[in-house]
């Protein structure tokens, strides 16, 4: 957990970070997986440190990030997997904010193994769409933390690493839900056309 003077730059590096895997999540795929991996160290690091040591927390912090940078850049060739299995548990929970209760743990599973199984069949697609959708998540929830929202800035500065992506950061507000979906189309599109290179002339090219 960041001390709260600190929640406005997390906030900022969540949008920004958001932003880029949006837009060119496929060219860049290990600078979104180091910035990804340094999040969610910075994080888990911050979150082992008392708040009454603002200093030793925010080293906390930047150590933690770099730890996880490495740690996903090391994890490269097993990226594509673990998009594809973040996807599939991310979409159980997601289904699940408008139905009542929790996913069961065996429906996660299951999700995040398919998700895998088949990020791994269509490994081109699957990063353009999961770095778009991601990154989309991403920005909202650094977004909603500018404006003020109480969820949204928790998750800038939490100590639990695990709702540092809340499913609903700023509740009543509908625009969320319609921002994410808007925002993840347009980042799909516009790696598919633009920032994804020959992803799509490699496809054409199979089927020839």
């Amino acid at each position: 957990m960041l001390p709260a003077s600190y929640q406005t730059i997390a906030a900022a590096i969540l949008l920004l970070g958001g932003l880029l895997a949006c837009v060119a999540g496929y060219r860049l795929f290990k600078v979104v997986l180091a910035v990804f991996g340094a999040i969610l160290g910075g994080l888990a690091a911050s979150s082992l440190v008392g708040e009454s040591t603002p200093a030793l927390m925010v080293g906390a912090a930047i150590g933690g990030a770099l730890v996880g940078g490495l740690i996903m850049l090391a994890a490269y060739f097993v990226g594509v997997a673990l998009v594809g299995a973040g996807l599939g548990a991310g979409a159980v929970h997601l289904v699940y904010t408008q139905l009542p209760g929790d996913p069961h743990p065996f429906l996660v599973v299951l999700a995040a193994v398919g998700g895998a199984l088949l990020a791994t069949w269509l490994q081109r697609y699957v990063i353009i769409i999961g770095t778009a959708f991601g990154g989309a998540w991403t920005t909202v929830v650094g977004a909603a933390a500018l404006r003020g929202a109480p969820e949204a800035m928790k998750a800038a500065a939490e100590g639990d690493v695990w709702v540092a992506y809340p499913m609903n950061p700023a509740p009543g507000e509908a625009w969320v839900l319609w921002a994410f979906l808007a925002l993840g189309a347009a980042g799909t599109l516009i790696q598919m056309r633009f920032t994804a290179g020959d992803a799509g002339r490699v496809t054409a090219r199979r089927k020839k």
